[in-house]
């Protein structure tokens, strides 16, 4: 937030505080949407509530779409039921089913009774599909055609059907039974002449995607295709959606952020930091650390396994973190770019034995370099005996942390599990268990040979 937002923020403050709301209405009156919900954010949530009444429903729905779902799950519920019933009469389809989703069951039966009989079902269907499916961030406001409407036919439809679509841009021919059968799109439409049949003029095998595919699926369609919005169909070919850009857009970036959570062994659940309490912020990252906790034992008990070998060259302890650490670090960047990989769709679980040889030769040459680095130290601590020690362990552990790392995303995709459970902890714990027992095997070996 600049200057004058935060300078037009302490005067709304102001206002509210001595209950002139006209002044602090004026104050937003002519900001746009987004920069209304961006100071919304800064006040408490009565005075939130209190500025919102002050807009026009169209104005209002307009902000509070963009307010973070966490603050509209807070504040829907204190709005009242008519208001919330104004509210979501104007809100972006999709928008409010994930809203809807988010409301207790006694919120939703209050509300449901006051919003019309297409409004309801409209909401129950987008609400049934599950996190992360397409058919979850989809709108049901696309612009729909028949092939036997000439185009002065459907600019006619379509002036009266675009106050209420996401975007009238491209159009959607369907058949009796609503099935896709092809798109035509508005520039289309005005070029063509006035009596040619929509069937004539319709791209026919349009890019369709299922509604349970995977958003990251469908936002990669939309990307690879260049696509104003992606219709969405069901089982039986029927459309049931489309996926605009924007919303495509929003989903790869949701999604990378709950990736990045999950690589730091992060629930993403209630991931909103500014308007999450303490204790959802403990339940978040607590799971993993406890988990881990009891993982990283298996290094303790390694290390005290070899304590004779550790008591006769003490030396060797000087190097167990450097050489551990870096195996984790090896094994974590080799996840992070599979991670990635997959979720792009750059790679494909059976391309596995296809990057094997790869990592093999990136993680040879990492280690050998690393190895290089860590002997000149190794002789200076104890000799050439231990450097060679230390140079053999660095390479190892640098070539199986790595491929630990590269293979555990795709087990979890083979598994059907989210590859970006595959955490940076959970690696760099495993990595260190590995590394200690190949450190000390190693130096137990070339010790007994000396």
């Amino acid at each position: 937030m600049n200057h004058a937002h935060t300078q037009r923020l302490e005067k709304v403050r102001q206002s509210l505080a001595q209950h002139d709301i006209n002044t602090a209405q004026g104050l937003i009156s002519n900001l746009p949407a987004a920069d209304v919900a961006e100071l919304l954010t800064g006040l408490a949530s009565e005075e939130t509530l209190i500025l919102l009444g002050t807009q026009t429903p169209q104005k209002q729905a307009a902000v509070f779409t963009l307010l973070d779902l966490e603050l509209q799950t807070l504040l829907a519920p204190a709005m009242g039921r008519q208001a919330v019933t104004q509210l979501f009469e104007h809100m972006d389809h999709h928008k409010r089913a994930d809203l809807y989703k988010r409301l207790s069951a006694s919120d939703r039966l209050a509300l449901l009774p006051g919003l019309a009989h297409a409004e309801r079902e409209d909401i129950r269907q987008l609400a049934s599909y599950p996190e992360g499916t397409a058919g979850a961030i989809m709108t049901s406001a696309y612009a729909s055609l028949t092939p036997e409407l000439t185009t002065q036919q459907a600019l006619d439809s379509l002036r009266l059907e675009a106050p209420d679509k996401e975007t009238i841009y491209q159009c959607y021919v369907l058949n009796a039974e609503r099935r896709l059968i092809g798109t035509v799109s508005l520039r289309e439409l005005i070029l063509a002449p006035a009596n040619t049949l929509i069937a004539q003029l319709m791209t026919k095998e349009p890019i369709s995607c299922q509604a349970m595919d995977s958003q990251d699926e469908a936002a990669r369609l939309v990307a690879h295709y260049d696509l104003l919005a992606l219709p969405v169909l069901n089982k039986e070919l029927q459309i049931v959606g489309i996926i605009t850009h924007d919303e495509a857009l929003d989903a790869v970036a949701e999604g990378g952020t709950e990736d990045q959570l999950k690589l730091g062994a992060i629930s993403s659940k209630g991931a909103s930091l500014r308007h999450a309490s303490i204790s959802t912020l403990y339940r978040m990252r607590v799971g993993w650390l406890v988990i881990l906790v009891f993982g990283n034992i298996f290094s303790g008990a390694g290390i005290a396994h070899f304590e004779d070998l550790i008591a006769n060259m003490v030396a060797l302890v000087f190097f167990l973190p450097l050489l551990v650490d870096s195996g984790g670090n090896a094994g974590s960047q080799s996840a992070t770019l599979m991670v990635r990989a997959l979720a792009t769709g750059d790679v494909r679980a059976k391309d596995w034995t296809k990057l094997l040889g790869k990592e093999l030769m990136v993680s040879l040459l990492l280690g050998i370099s690393m190895a290089v680095a860590v002997a000149s130290i190794g002789v200076v601590r104890g000799g050439m005996e231990l450097a060679i020690i230390v140079a053999l362990t660095m390479v190892t552990i640098v070539m199986v942390g790595s491929l630990i790392g590269m293979s555990l995303p795709f087990i979890l995709t083979r598994l059907k599990l989210d590859p970006a459970s595959a955490s940076a902890p959970l690696i760099t714990s495993i990595c260190d268990a590995v590394g200690v027992l190949i450190y000390f095997n190693i130096a137990n070996a070339l010790l007994n040979l000396a």
